[in-house]
């Protein structure tokens, strides 16, 4: 692309500048250029759109959040709403599906923990429990639809009864005891939906524009410009009075031009995708997590081996719940994605690019899959080829994004979205959207923006959450 900015207009300003041509970024500029009508709004980024961390995601969405209170429910149905409406507007380009989320646990205390989560969930939003105590009762259980989002339960399905749980999820281990299929949710072409929304922005007069951020200009306590560094080595500015940080795993960095340090950290992920040649994994499912903390199993010989070495004892000691999987595409497709975090102490303040390596993740994740899906056991004697990949969770200690002002009038940011920045960047941006030119909001917007740090109290509430397991 030219260094030069005859693509931004007559001149070299513009009504927005927005960092980062993530999700997060790429929304922005629809929401302001087609949702508020902004004429001039300019994306920068020295990669192309959706390549940082957005193409690594799972492409997941939920409004399955239970607690501690409604704040996520309510941005997550919204950003719901406007897939859907998108989805429909252009014949489902993007592939949006409601296959649900399907939580399962065979531990009987985590089961009972499954209904007071389903209750407080449907309480906040998120829609009616239906629960099956019998097979009987379970008769009424609409399964996943293999595709599409229309005529699609909400709520979410509890079956705490083993017999119900065999026939309609015959492929999860037998000791599995409860299973919480959440309905409004499921996944899409993160891809698609991106660029679906980046044309809309162009048409409406956005621009994107390849080069790096590296500096804000201000005057009087405002953003006055932005200095781009282009692919030259030439930097220019672009008069602004608006400058949107949507850098995702750079957002600190970014923020720290406009004198204004975030509360943010990241962690690496990573996900594996492998061919289910057996067909052990129901091609219908929705996205499913194994709720229980595991021991990986080896044999004696292996276990012993194992132990032996310091660098590789952890593989013999208990690990986190949360592993989880789901089928990708559809027809006659056979991939599985599938992921486990369970190495949370990789965190970075300046995360780099590629992630560090980590040569035994494919066989863990694999291995632990096991205790969910016992069939995939038959891969463990010649481990399939994985593909693997992944991308860095930018988080708050809460786990919540940022969205508002941040440092001088006219700096924004819209960031932090961790493991669910597909799901959520529809709404937050519209949010964001409404918050630049002062058009009304919604109530929840208080509970994501970056001013929440400075209320004592708030701070308080985040440390009683996290003392007591809610966040």
């Amino acid at each position: 692309m030219s260094d030069r900015l005859h693509h931004l207009g007559a001149t070299d300003t513009a009504d927005a500048v927005i960092c980062g041509a993530g999700i997060a970024g790429i929304a922005a500029a629809q929401a302001l250029a087609v949702g508020r009508g902004l004429a001039r709004v300019v994306i920068v980024d020295d990669t192309p759109p959706l390549t940082l961390t957005s193409d690594k995601s799972t492409e997941a969405y939920r409004n399955w959040w239970p607690g501690p209170d409604d704040a996520m429910v309510r941005l997550m149905n919204r950003s719901i709403d406007l897939l859907e409406a998108w989805a429909t507007a252009s014949d489902n380009r993007f592939l949006l599906n409601r296959r649900g989320y399907v939580y399962a646990t065979a531990r009987a205390e985590r089961a009972a923990q499954f209904e007071a989560d389903a209750a407080l969930a449907a309480s906040q939003g998120a829609g009616a429990v239906r629960i099956y105590r019998s097979l009987q009762e379970a008769a009424t259980y609409q399964p996943s639809a293999h595709q599409g989002w229309q005529g699609h339960p909400t709520g979410a399905d509890l079956f705490l009864d083993a017999a119900a749980i065999r026939k309609h999820f015959p492929w999860l281990s037998p000791d599995i005891c409860a299973v919480l299929h959440a309905r409004r949710c499921g996944w899409f072409s993160g891809q698609q939906l991106g660029m679906l929304l980046l044309e809309q922005a162009r048409e409406a007069g956005a621009s994107l524009l390849a080069g790096r951020v590296t500096g804000v200009q201000q005057d009087g306590g405002r953003v006055t410009g932005v200095q781009v560094a282009m692919p030259s080595g030439v930097t220019h500015t672009i008069s602004t009075p608006v400058f949107v940080n949507a850098a995702g795993p750079y957002a600190k960095q970014v923020a720290a031009l406009c004198g204004v340090e975030l509360p943010l950290f990241s962690e690496a992920h990573y996900k594996i995708a492998i061919d289910d040649a057996r067909g052990v994994i129901d091609r219908n499912t929705g996205l499913v997590i194994l709720d229980d903390a595991q021991t990986l199993e080896w044999n004696e010989e292996e276990r012993a081996e194992l132990a032996a070495d310091e660098s590789t004892r952890w593989l013999t000691e208990p690990l986190p719940a949360g592993i989880h999987l789901r089928p990708e595409g559809y027809g006659r497709a056979q991939t599985v994605l599938m992921l486990w975090d369970y190495h949370g102490a990789h965190r970075f303040d300046d995360p780099a690019f590629p992630l560090p390596e980590d040569a035994f993740y494919a066989e863990v994740v694999l291995r632990g899959m096991t205790r969910l899906a016992p069939g995939l056991s038959a891969y463990l004697e010649r481990l399939p080829h994985a593909y693997m990949d992944g991308g860095y969770y930018t988080k708050t200690v809460e786990n919540r994004p940022l969205v508002g002002p941040m440092g001088p009038g006219g700096a924004y940011v819209c960031a932090a979205f961790s493991g669910f920045g597909l799901m959520a960047a529809p709404a937050a941006a519209e949010l964001l959207a409404a918050q630049v030119t002062g058009a009304s909001r919604p109530e929840y917007e208080r509970a994501f923006l970056p001013s929440r740090y400075d209320d004592a109290a708030y701070c308080a509430q985040v440390a009683q959450w996290g003392s007591t397991g809610q966040l």
